[in-house]
């Protein structure tokens, strides 16, 4: 068992746009193609949702990961 807090910090979507840079219509289309956490109901039966930041923190973390391995390598001048 570790000590470390659980951040159970919940974003909603002004807050979000405003970590990840996307607009509101860029993460719906992404969270439509899988490529984007889908977001939690706040009230069963209601409109309100939200991300736990720490889900969103790992997805950073993993794009982040995938983009540095993912990088082109430039062929070298000569």
């Amino acid at each position: 068992m570790t000590n470390e807090p659980i951040n159970l910090r919940v974003l909603r979507m002004k807050e979000l746009t405003e970590k990840v840079g996307y607009k509101p219509s860029t993460i719906y289309d992404l969270i439509s193609k899988g490529l984007f956490p889908a977001p939690m109901k706040l009230v069963p039966n209601g409109r309100a949702i939200g991300w736990f930041e720490s889900t969103i923190d790992e997805w950073l973390m993993e794009i982040s990961t995938r983009a540095t391995l993912e990088k082109p390598k430039h062929p070298s001048k000569h």
